[in-house]
């Protein structure tokens, strides 16, 4: 008897329920909106490269230090890569080529192991000269006119891809940075 009541009740209670009232009045008609191009998927990435010039030499300690402009945010979780114009060479068609290498960067000199390398913040960046020896006695081509690129990435920019860092042309068009877009700075 209480299972046939039990299923009495939740027979009606179904039948309630289910029960709809009157028709309610129709809506308003919406505007149609403008179809346009779907955009290609990506990864909004908003680094910078920069590029510093200088000399190092016993008065800066052999280090050239440079202060992020106010022009440029950096977070502490941003990816901050170094790069030295290590030499030129000619296209096919007789014109320079840059040739960067990232920090840091070992040198083989007589007086003994020559290291270009840097540290930094999410407020500047210092490019030094380490060594085993004096580095009074280096000449003007390994101190003189240096030139480095800082390339300031935000730290979800390697998420699921594989980026040769090593590579200062991969990183500037996954960064989408022109060469005509860096910002050149020559320090003394």
């Amino acid at each position: 008897m209480k299972s046939t009541l039990l299923f009495l009740s939740a027979f009606l209670t179904l039948i309630f329920v289910s029960c709809e009232g009157p028709v309610g009045p129709p809506g308003f008609d919406g505007l149609d909106g403008r179809d346009g191009l779907d955009g290609l998927d990506g990864v909004n990435i908003l680094g910078q490269v920069l590029e510093i010039e200088g000399d190092f030499n016993a008065g800066n300690d052999y280090a050239i230090f440079y202060e992020f402009p106010q022009t440029v945010e950096v977070f502490e979780s941003d990816v901050v890569l170094v790069y030295i114009l290590w030499d030129q060479t000619e296209d096919g068609n007789g014109e320079p080529v840059d040739i960067w290498r990232l920090l840091p960067q070992t040198r083989i000199l007589d007086q003994g192991l020559l290291q270009y390398n840097f540290d930094h913040t999410f407020l500047d960046v210092s490019v030094f000269l380490e060594s085993d020896f004096d580095l009074g006695t280096l000449t003007a081509g390994d101190t003189d006119n240096q030139v480095f690129r800082i390339a300031i990435m935000p730290a979800d920019f390697n998420s699921g891809a594989k980026l040769n860092t090593s590579d200062i042309n991969a990183v500037m068009s996954t960064l989408n940075v022109k060469e005509e877009n860096i910002n050149r700075v020559i320090l003394n």
